[in-house]
């Protein structure tokens, strides 16, 4: 499942975008735990101490943020979905 990293998050992963190898039926919590594999640093940046999503970190499946989703940590995204995952990011 390709997986596109934003902000200091692409600065971890060295790249925007990076293929992660999933079962098929993967959901996104499943795939987040495999971002985290191999990029461990990513953890205190993506998740709680609880393993919950920080509330400024926002996975999206095809432009929609995963907490607003039914299922939410537990989706299943397609294989063909877009998969993008961003830092808050400030400015003015």
């Amino acid at each position: 499942m390709k997986v596109s990293f934003y902000a200091t998050l692409r600065d971890i992963a060295g790249q925007k975008t990076v293929d992660f190898d999933v079962p098929e039926n993967a959901t996104i919590g499943q795939l987040v735990d495999a971002i985290i594999q191999r990029y461990p640093v990513m953890r205190d940046k993506l998740l709680l101490e609880d393993g919950s999503l920080r509330g400024y970190v926002h996975v999206f499946i095809n432009g929609r943020d995963v907490p607003f989703l039914q299922d939410k940590m537990g989706t299943v995204p397609n294989p063909t979905d877009t998969i993008s995952v961003f830092p808050a990011v400030g400015g003015g």
